[in-house]
């Protein structure tokens, strides 16, 4: 029932007003993984602006196994890239801090110390940083906080994994950059083993509503309810001087 076509184009065009209206001539600034998500993202905005208006950042920290995954993308997209590596960053910070960080922490840096690179690249050079996160990872709150779940615009927000990899076919991703097995690149494992089910049984249960597995859907809905806060604006104290 996913016309990829149709909701491709309206992504396009709804990037295209997203810049009249907030930065006309301003360039999308993305960083760039090797994975569907970023994939699809760059490819996005290149249709929507043109390959001279998207910029990648390629951020390892220390050695990346599958670099060259970014780096096909950015050549098959041909768009202006730069390459960071932010392990000395990370490690400084590791380093200030003057007790050991919990197990999470230490994950969830790199992510942090990646975006404010990217945030660092874009405001140079007169961009706007693209989100790239999807429907499925928000839905169960598997992105970090300021790190990869920050932006300025989401061009997939609302569109699960299996509708984000139908767009990347039909913007002729290559198929190794759209079916690549998702990992976060920040604790050896993949996205399903780290979630406990697939991206395939997620979609489908955020969809329809159906599920055949009874233990996953209370782990997917404990998972969603807990990290609702992540998908809201940060609560304000509302202060009326009338009062």
């Amino acid at each position: 029932m996913f016309n990829a076509i149709e909701v491709k184009d309206r992504v396009v065009q709804w990037i295209r007003k997203f810049f009249e209206e907030n930065g006309p001539g301003c360039n999308a600034v993305l960083g760039i993984s090797g994975g569907k998500d970023s994939s699809v993202a760059a490819a996005l905005c290149v249709e929507a602006l043109g390959r001279d208006r998207v910029i990648g950042v390629l951020m390892p920290c220390g050695v990346q196994h599958d670099i060259d995954m970014a780096r096909l993308l950015v050549s098959h997209l041909g768009i202006a890239s730069y390459e960071c590596n932010i392990e000395a960053a990370v490690e400084a910070v590791k380093a200030s801090i003057p007790f050991p960080l919990q197990t999470m922490s230490t994950t969830n840096l790199p992510a942090r110390v990646r975006m404010t690179t990217v945030y660092a690249v874009s405001q140079s050079l007169n961009g706007r940083v693209v989100n790239t996160c999807n429907l499925s990872e928000n839905w169960v709150g598997y992105s970090t906080r300021y790190g990869d779940a920050a932006g300025d615009f989401s061009p997939m927000g609302q569109l699960t994994v299996q509708e984000v990899k139908a767009i990347g076919r039909i913007l002729g991703l290559p198929d190794v950059l759209v079916d690549k097995v998702p990992i976060d690149g920040l604790c050896g494992k993949t996205d399903e083993d780290n979630l406990g089910f697939t991206y395939a049984e997620l979609d489908r249960y955020i969809r329809t509503g159906e599920i055949d597995d009874l233990a996953h859907r209370e782990r997917i809905d404990s998972l969603h309810r807990r990290n609702l806060f992540k998908l809201k604006m940060m609560p304000e104290f509302e202060y009326d001087p009338a009062e």
